[in-house]
């Protein structure tokens, strides 16, 4: 994504946004962690700290916003509205202060509950 500012322009790639996004999910409540679902088994594997970005969508709109979507695996027990509205609002917040960039929309997609 390009903004343009006075003194010029500033490029920020997608995966600053999905790093911001699955640091800030994964600190949420309730949240076990981001989710993949594999292509060979067809199930839905937990993600590494490392490689949590791969649970995040960005998609950048024409009006120099963007949305995201996120793919999580919460804990049994949870309140799933509450921790999927605290995820968004956190994503939010969150990616708009550390990048200035307007999100416009944050989809959460609760893959699998986790025991434990």
């Amino acid at each position: 994504m390009k903004l343009q500012t006075e003194k010029g322009v500033i490029t920020i790639s997608s995966d600053v946004f999905t790093n911001i996004t699955g640091a800030a999910a994964t600190n949420c409540y309730g949240v076990k962690g981001m989710a993949i679902r594999s292509t060979t088994d067809g199930l839905v594997h937990l993600l590494r700290r490392e490689s949590m970005a791969k649970g995040v969508k960005v998609k950048l709109n024409e009006d120099d916003t963007i949305s995201l979507e996120l793919h999580i695996i919460v804990e049994n027990g949870v309140n799933l509205m509450a921790v999927s509205r605290s995820i968004m609002s956190e994503v939010k917040y969150n990616v708009s202060r550390a990048t200035g960039v307007e999100v416009r929309n944050v989809d959460v997609f609760i893959d699998s509950m986790v025991v434990g």
